[in-house]
């Protein structure tokens, strides 16, 4: 099995694509550590796979650090770290202003979707880069990559965080460190419900939903092939090289694509 023994912390571990892939990696041997503030539902992943659960809120540096201990404690080094907790804050189809929304609704996505993974790599490099390997597997979307029709949030933090995970895995891939993105299209999770309505019908469904189960399948491949964009959507790869060709052109394409689906 292709993670046989190795020590992996799932954040957001408790339900969606974290609790796919705290199955997964457990079915393959893998010694899972489920990371979720849902405490009693982390618990319940936890014991159906026979692994470790861990309250924790990912955006606290020292809430990290404990989770990371406790996990080393448990199941010994961390060779794989999934940093897959993450926020939507609901989409906003009034198009009124982009940047219209709280600042603290900023700065939670902000926490959430990209420091998390900068507390992760903080607190876990050190020991990777002395024992000369080491994985990360961000859980980004494609809207990472593509952006997002109304949620400027989303969009922003997401590119954030394919912008670290990018430098991450340049500036350590000598030591033996790894990273990976993870950027479906819709999955059918939790997470839709939090868009809001639109979840299940707006562009992000427009390539089709697939489970978080097949998801995760798309990312254990991934990682065992170590690729660094990992596309359960295979459209997105197309989109980019679209999008990379001719910006101006991509621009005005999207914006008619809002247009066209919320008769702006």
């Amino acid at each position: 099995m292709r993670f046989k023994d190795v020590s992996a912390i799932v954040t957001g571990g408790a339900s969606g694509i974290g609790a796919a892939l705290a199955r997964a990696l457990a079915a393959e041997g893998a010694r899972v550590t489920v990371a979720d503030l849902n405490a009693a539902a982390a618990e319940a992943v936890a014991q159906e796979i026979g692994g470790l659960a861990v309250p924790t809120d990912v955006r606290d540096r020292s809430a990290m650090a404990d989770l990371i201990a406790a996990a080393e404690a448990r199941h010994g080094p961390i060779g794989l770290m999934c940093s897959n907790a993450g926020i939507a804050n609901g989409v906003d189809t009034s198009f009124s202003n982009a940047a219209g929304a709280d600042s603290s609704d900023w700065q939670r996505a902000w926490e959430v979707n990209v420091m998390a993974h900068v507390h992760a790599a903080a607190l876990l490099l050190p020991g990777m880069i002395a024992r000369g390997e080491g994985r990360f597997l961000h859980t980004v979307s494609a809207a990472g990559l593509l952006n997002q029709i109304g949620s400027a949030i989303y969009g922003t933090t997401k590119h954030a965080a394919v912008g670290f995970a990018e430098n991450l895995a340049i500036s350590h891939y000598s030591a033996g460190i790894r990273v990976s993105i993870l950027c479906p299209q819709g999955v059918d999770t939790p997470m839709l419900d939090e868009m809001g309505g639109d979840g299940r019908s707006g562009p992000q469904a427009g390539d089709g939903l697939i489970t978080a189960e097949a998801c995760a399948a798309a990312a254990l491949n991934g990682l065992a092939e170590g690729r660094f964009a990992i596309l359960p959507h295979p459209q997105v790869g197309e989109y980019m090289t679209r999008k990379t060709a001719d910006y101006d052109r991509w621009i005005l394409g999207m914006a008619k694509l809002q247009n066209r689906l919320y008769a702006v």
